[in-house]
């Protein structure tokens, strides 16, 4: 399993990386500023890793109903299952912006935000949530 954790926007992909291992690990973001080749960038990325799973953040919102940006995520999954043909995993990606933003400094958070770091931090946690969901739970038979 090589898992791609995308944090889709119009303007920044965030992207993060995980396998079997279980830990989740932030990627340059791509932040091109034509569309086509944040595609292609993105296209580099899952054939040079071999990616083998997408994991897609999803904007809910706090009462669980899908948020604004929903049906926009949409069409991005399903252009990256045709594109790709390969499995797209939908994670809440509720407060992981915030949480990913909130620990960089107030007074470098407009320049960091451009960068793509928050977008990929915020990939990261929304990867790692996923890959949390895939670890078989340890029981207490298996510590002894």
């Amino acid at each position: 399993m090589r898992c791609l954790g995308i944090d889709y926007g119009t303007r920044r992909i965030g992207l993060s990386y995980g396998d079997e291992i279980g830990v989740a690990t932030p990627l340059p973001a791509l932040v091109q500023s034509d569309a086509a080749q944040r595609w292609q960038a993105l296209a580099q990325m899952i054939q040079q890793r071999r990616i083998t799973d997408l994991v897609l953040g999803y904007p809910y919102n706090m009462d669980g109903s899908a948020g604004f940006k929903a049906k926009e995520v949409d069409e991005f999954a399903a252009r990256l299952q045709e594109g790709f043909g390969l499995p797209v995993h939908l994670v809440d990606e509720r407060l992981t912006s915030y949480e990913a933003e909130s620990s960089i400094a107030k007074g470098k958070r407009r320049a960091v935000r451009a960068s793509g770091l928050v977008d990929s931090r915020a990939a990261t946690l929304i990867l790692q949530d996923y890959l949390d969901q895939q670890q078989p739970p340890i029981s207490m038979e298996d510590e002894i």
